[in-house]
C-alpha cells in the first residue's frame, strides 16, 4: 500500500467515524475497505491518539489527538478540556452518562462523553449531530436565541424521531418559556426510545448560550424516584461553572 493511500484510506475512517463510534466491520463496510485493511489502519491511529477505543474488542471513535487538532479551528472544540471537570463530576454525583454538546447550525454537535461505571449503558453519541429541537441540550440553546431566530426555527420542517419528539410549534414554544423559567430542559424519549435527558446551557463570555451540558439515561432510571428539579439545578450549576476561553 502506498503512503498517499493510506493516508487516503485513514482520513476515510476519521471521517466515517465523525457520525459516531463504530466498530470495525461496520467501519469496513462504510469506507469500502477490508476489515483487515481497517483494523491495521485503526491500529496506527490508535498509537496516535487519532481514535480511540470505547473497550477491548468493542467500538472506536474520534480521539484525543484529533480533538485536539480541532479545537483550533472549531470553536465548540475549545469547550472539551475545560468541561470535561464537570462531566466528570456529574456523571459521579448522579450515576449516569454526562455529555458536552456545542450549537452548530440548526443542529447540536456531541463532543464529549463521559460513561459512568454502570451495568447497563448508553450508546456514545460523540460526533452525532442532533436538531434542536429534539433534545434537551438543543432546547436550552433554543430558548437563548431571540423571537425572531426562534420563530424562523418553529416555522421550519421539524424531524420526528419517536411520537414523543416536539415537533409542534405551539408546544416547542411552550417547553421554550418552561426552559428560560427553569434555566434547564428535561425530556423523555423525544429522541430515541427508553433515553431520557437533562441539559443546561453554557455561556460564552458575552453570555451568549452556545454549548450545553447534559445527563442522559434509560428512561427507567433517570430519573428514577430522584426529584427532577434537584437533577436540572445541578446540571445548571455545573454548566455555569465552565468557562470558555
Amino acid at each position: 500500500m502506498s503512503s498517499v493511500q493510506s493516508v487516503e484510506r485513514a482520513f476515510a475512517i476519521l471521517r466515517a467515524l465523525a457520525s459516531g463510534p463504530a466498530r470495525v466491520t461496520e467501519l469496513a463496510d462504510r469506507v469500502g475497505l477490508a476489515k483487515s485493511t481497517v483494523s491495521r489502519l485503526l491500529s496506527t491511529l490508535d498509537e496516535l491518539g487519532a481514535v480511540e477505543q470505547l473497550e477491548t474488542g468493542g467500538s472506536y471513535r474520534i480521539g484525543t489527538g484529533m480533538r485536539e487538532i480541532a479545537a483550533a479551528t472549531h470553536p465548540g472544540r475549545s469547550l472539551v478540556e475545560a468541561a470535561r471537570p464537570q462531566l466528570i463530576e456529574l456523571s459521579r454525583l448522579t450515576g449516569e452518562a454526562t455529555g458536552l454538546s456545542v450549537a452548530d447550525g440548526a443542529e447540536m454537535l456531541y463532543l464529549d462523553q463521559v460513561n459512568p461505571d454502570a451495568e447497563l449503558q448508553v450508546r456514545d453519541w460523540t460526533g452525532t449531530r442532533i436538531p434542536m429541537h429534539a433534545v434537551p441540550s438543543g432546547q436550552v440553546v433554543l430558548a437563548a436565541f431571540d423571537d425572531d431566530r426562534v420563530q424562523a426555527y418553529v416555522a421550519a420542517p421539524m424531524a420526528s424521531f419517536t411520537p414523543h419528539t416536539l415537533v409542534d410549534g405551539e408546544a416547542l414554544l411552550a417547553r421554550l418559556a418552561e426552559i428560560r423559567r427553569d434555566g434547564y430542559a428535561w425530556a423523555v424519549e423525544e429522541y430515541a426510545p427508553a433515553l431520557s435527558s437533562v441539559a443546561a446551557g453554557i455561556r460564552d463570555r458575552s453570555a451568549t448560550v452556545v454549548a450545553s451540558l447534559h445527563i442522559y439515561g434509560p428512561a427507567y432510571r433517570l430519573p428514577g424516584d430522584r426529584d427532577q428539579r434537584v437533577l436540572g439545578q445541578m446540571v445548571a450549576e455545573r454548566a455555569a461553572a465552565i468557562v470558555m476561553a
